[in-house]
């Protein structure tokens, strides 16, 4: 983070703004979106005006949109302006720091604070989604985990179970807590449906994440089964008094 970034936002519930949270993923193609649509579903069902947001998004499909982005457009409980859901959007598919030095329109991690909380302020919740990893670059002096720790937002860490999963989400839960950033929980994705021992994985993790496992999701389901099977981190339950939120 740079001297002209903005000082972190804590994000706690302390300040009476609606809870937020940062989903971070081991790597790649882990499923961030699909667990970030899950917990959308889940936050509505309980009667939050919940809304997604991924402030940086690579690859547009033939009409235009960025997959990921519409996918969580369309499991919040309301359309908010694009350029407060996605203020970054390349074109190509390729790392968002690579693609932004091509189109010569480089990641300002202030421009997503505002847009952030311009979105915070008319929603009940608010997920952010990263891109890739936790630690994947957006310009030269900056990347995820510095845009993670501006936003100030606890992080719930998606983890795609796979060979490797374990090695990668130790060192993602070291990198999160080198940012003084709270892990919130963590879902673990059944993303290769033949992992072996994935049972006697997901008990390693359990032992060595120090955070609440929030939810095992089955391989094949959809965002709204699987918001079934997740548990809310603590921030994210609604107050007592909440009006259920009627289907979009």
């Amino acid at each position: 983070m740079t001297a002209t970034d903005p000082p972190p936002r804590t994000g706690h519930a302390s300040e009476h703004r609606p809870p937020a949270f940062f989903i971070a993923g081991t790597d790649t193609e882990i499923g961030k979106t699909f667990v970030a649509c899950a917990l959308l579903h889940a936050l509505r069902a309980c009667g939050l005006r919940a809304v997604g947001m991924k402030p940086v998004a690579a690859g547009v499909e033939a009409d235009g949109r960025n997959e990921d982005v519409a996918r969580l457009a369309a499991a919040s409980a309301f359309a908010a302006a694009a350029d407060l859901v996605n203020p970054y959007c390349f074109r190509a598919a390729i790392a968002p720091h690579i693609a932004a030095a091509e189109e010569g329109r480089p990641i300002v991690p202030a421009r997503i604070v505002d847009a952030f909380e311009a979105l915070r302020a008319q929603a009940g919740a608010v997920l952010v989604e990263g891109v890739g990893g936790f630690r994947v670059p957006l310009g030269d002096d900056h990347d995820t985990a510095d845009l993670a720790v501006a936003l100030g937002l606890p992080v719930i860490l998606v983890v795609g179970l796979r060979l490797g999963c374990i090695n990668h989400a130790l060192l993602t839960q070291e990198a999160i807590a080198a940012r003084g950033l709270p892990l919130a929980g963590w879902v673990a994705n059944r993303i290769d449906p033949e992992m072996a021992r994935s049972a006697e994985n997901i008990a390693a993790l359990r032992a060595r994440i120090a955070a609440p496992l929030l939810g095992v999701v089955e391989h094949g389901t959809t965002p709204e089964a699987a918001a079934r099977q997740l548990t809310l981190p603590s921030g994210l339950a609604p107050a007592p008094s909440s009006a259920p939120v009627p289907p979009r």
